[in-house]
């Protein structure tokens, strides 16, 4: 359970080269009929998530009556510590699923209902209606304390520019600089473990910080987000420096929605009592923020996208749009209950970045048709994604300085995985070009997203 996956230790075992195909050859290889928006579909598994939830609140509801009964009788409690663990146990079991439930809202809303094209149309990928599209997506996020319009703006800023060392969005690599560290060539044993070492018990703090707070500590001051923003940035502004002129009312709005929300469960805490927020509402939220933050509500989740000893970034000389896309890492995230309610956002989140204006349902048979282009470009790592996380924290500490495609290097200062320079020197040599790789023609670009 924890070992590494046999697709992750593939790819330690080869250097690295980046991918040489172009968007074309990718675009070619997907069927169009999958690029195409099913409104009654998508209306369906907005619905499934809507009943999911409330089914868990009902849940929720009746563990008190459970309990007292007895389970009407069936299971006799006659002690106080039987009472104390079927309540537990039944809390429990509430929390969990009702924080995937949210965290689904959260996944449908942002990961799919927010997305544009890339052709910069402004269409979401579940209806062709730009209203559809947006206040649905508006509703489901700001139910769960989502910023909707501002998490869209940064959110579709790092599809752009995703693993670009200078321009991404989110969870941007700290350099050896950042630490303070003396240059490689002089850098020691010694070094490393006076500034990077600790003990096991701090790291798992760090990492239970992360987990329950990293998306508010990213909307709030920008934590782990580019370092190109002044100090001060966050999601709330409308002036912040994330946003365009135009994007203001929609900050705004979504600023609106978020107190609005706060403002019912202020109001919910007031009638039924603060212990029924917390347990109904504020444990399955802290939860939700786990699955998915950075996406930060999707902490777990996106950050085991991006944040991998095995897979590159780029500086804007090496740099494109597919390279940036081909360097993610699909995972079967918590199997089915992955599939089902994160809407293939882990199991297919290489496909989600080179198609994100294509519907979520259709994605599994996108991966399956781009597999065969990428090649050993296409990343999968069936690794325990709990371990996967721990390794991908204690591991991915740093990158250097220099260096046009560079690798997270460990409190060791050594990384995962070479670059294979003769390689890339003669991909250059044969008339590589970001933008010949990136091009693609605007029917292509277009379809699926009117």
């Amino acid at each position: 359970m924890f070992k590494n996956g046999p697709e992750y230790e593939q790819r330690l075992s080869r250097a690295f080269v980046p991918p040489s195909i172009t968007l074309k050859q990718l675009h070619d290889a997907v069927p169009k009929h999958l690029l195409q928006k099913d409104a009654v579909r998508s209306t369906g598994y907005v619905l499934r998530d809507v009943f999911f939830c409330i089914l868990f609140f009902g849940f929720g509801a009746s563990i008190e009556p459970l309990v007292t009964s007895s389970f009407g009788g069936y299971v006799p409690l006659t002690s106080v510590w039987q009472l104390s663990l079927a309540r537990a146990t039944l809390w429990v079991v509430y929390w969990w699923w009702q924080g995937i439930a949210f965290a689904s809202f959260f996944c449908i809303g942002t990961e799919y209902v927010a997305h544009i094209s890339l052709s910069q149309l402004g269409h979401g990928t579940l209806y062709r209606s730009w209203w559809a599209n947006n206040i649905l997506g508006f509703l489901l996020d700001t139910f769960v304390l989502a910023p909707f319009f501002a998490w869209k703006a940064s959110h579709n800023a790092h599809h752009k520019a995703v693993n670009s060392v200078e321009r991404d969005e989110n969870y941007v690599p700290h350099l050896r600089g950042h630490y303070a560290l003396p240059p490689k060539e002089r850098a020691t044993t010694a070094d490393y473990a006076e500034v990077l070492e600790e003990t096991p018990l701090f790291t798992m703090t760090r990492m239970f910080v992360m987990q329950a707070m990293g998306w508010w500590l990213y909307l709030t001051c920008n934590l782990l987000g580019s370092k190109m923003y002044p100090k001060g940035t966050n999601h709330f502004s409308p002036y912040s420096a994330l946003f365009k002129k135009e994007q203001r009312l929609g900050i705004f709005i979504s600023d609106v929605g978020v107190i609005g929300m706060m403002s019912l469960l202020y109001l919910f805490a007031r009638t039924y009592g603060w212990a029924a927020f917390v347990m109904y509402y504020f444990v399955p939220y802290v939860l939700c923020n786990h699955w998915y933050a950075i996406a930060f509500p999707t902490v777990m989740i996106t950050f085991l996208h991006h944040s991998d000893p095995t897979i590159p970034h780029y500086r804007q000389e090496e740099w494109s749009f597919l390279r940036g896309a081909a360097a993610t890492v699909d995972r079967p995230t918590l199997g089915w209950i992955g599939r089902f309610f994160f809407h293939n956002v882990a199991h297919d989140h290489v496909a989600h970045h080179f198609f994100s204006h294509v519907p979520f349902y259709n994605q599994p048979a996108v991966t399956e048709a781009i597999k065969g282009v990428l090649g050993e470009n296409y990343n999968y790592d069936s690794t325990n994604t709990f371990y996967a996380l721990y390794r991908s924290f204690t591991e991915c500490v740093f990158i250097e300085e220099e260096g046009t495609i560079v690798f997270y290097k460990n409190k060791y200062g050594m990384a995962a995985r070479e670059v294979a320079q003769d390689a890339v020197a003669a991909i250059k040599e044969s008339g590589w070009d970001q933008e010949e790789q990136d091009d693609l023609p605007a029917s292509d670009s277009e379809l699926g997203s009117d």
